[in-house]
């Protein structure tokens, strides 16, 4: 059985509303309707979606995963419904953990003032190309190299390297800090989207071990807990404000390189005209 759209309405009602009866409400039909187009979702994926035993129900950790998806899906869906009503035009632009940083609030203003017909739309997506492999976005921000024929890549900028550390941590204290300063340390890293691993230490230094993470906001947890330090570009630190969380310059770090890129087979409206403004931006 294939997955449909009312599965997935079915199952984030249910979230939402925190149980079946609820979610029959919101949708207008039956429980036992809402009951049965879950049980269904189940089925047809080979897993156990909600922990019906909890008040409220609760999704699985694998119901979470699938949720986000859903969740994803149904907004494409209505985007594409809103698009098709009135006429309007989107370009969706995506990143993994951080957009422009600083640069970001101007270039949406100055879009929005060229393009009134073209919203550019920001959408943050931990994968390596940013969305665009999957098919969720049209342009990627990427601060990671992606050798795909697929995709054409433009460099707009670099950006500094900063250091995350916990707000008590000794370095902190400091105004900026050295790789070495870092090396023996614990690490916490993303190996899919992150910018940082032991390559960047020079031989025979570097951390003494690195946690994995998925996301910026694990990440931030991950430091502001104590547990690591991070590595990081200049753009988290102004879209990620941690207040347990102290950034510093690594002041012998070399920057990071920040690519607009997009599918070479078919090229979004207007992605010269955001290239150009960006480049600008960054170097302004």
């Amino acid at each position: 059985m294939d997955v449909d759209l009312r599965h997935l309405r079915a199952l984030t009602a249910v979230v939402d509303e925190a149980g079946f009866t609820d979610a029959a409400l919101a949708l207008d039909v039956s429980q036992a309707t809402v009951s049965r187009t879950v049980a269904a979702l189940e089925e047809a994926l080979g897993v156990r979606l909600l922990d019906r035993t909890t008040r409220p129900i609760a999704p699985t950790p694998v119901g979470v995963h699938v949720l986000e998806h859903a969740r994803r899906v149904l907004e494409e869906v209505a985007a594409l419904r809103r698009a098709a009503e009135s006429g309007a035009s989107e370009l969706r632009v995506g990143y993994a953990w951080a957009a422009l940083g600083r640069r970001t609030t101007a270039v949406l203003r100055r879009w929005e003032a060229a393009h009134p017909d073209v919203e550019l739309v920001l959408v943050r997506i931990n994968s390596r190309t940013a969305g665009l492999a999957e098919g969720l976005c049209d342009v990627g921000v990427l601060r990671r190299p992606v050798d795909d024929p697929r995709f054409r890549s433009v460099l707009v900028g670099v950006e500094a390297r900063y250091a995350a550390l916990p707000a008590d941590d000794p370095l902190a204290r400091r105004r900026s800090v050295r790789l070495d300063d870092l090396s023996g340390r614990t690490l916490a890293a993303d190996a899919v989207t992150g910018t940082t691993s032991g390559q960047l230490w020079r031989a025979g230094s570097g951390p003494r071990e690195i946690v994995t993470t998925h996301d910026v906001d694990e990440w931030l947890t991950v430091i502001e807990a104590g547990r690591a330090f991070g590595i990081t570009t200049e753009a988290t630190v102004h879209q990620h404000p941690r207040p347990g969380v102290v950034f510093r310059p690594v002041k012998d770090a070399p920057p990071v390189p920040v690519h607009i890129t997009w599918r070479a087979d078919v090229p979004p409206r207007a992605v010269g005209d955001l290239v150009d403004l960006v480049i600008e931006a960054y170097s302004s």
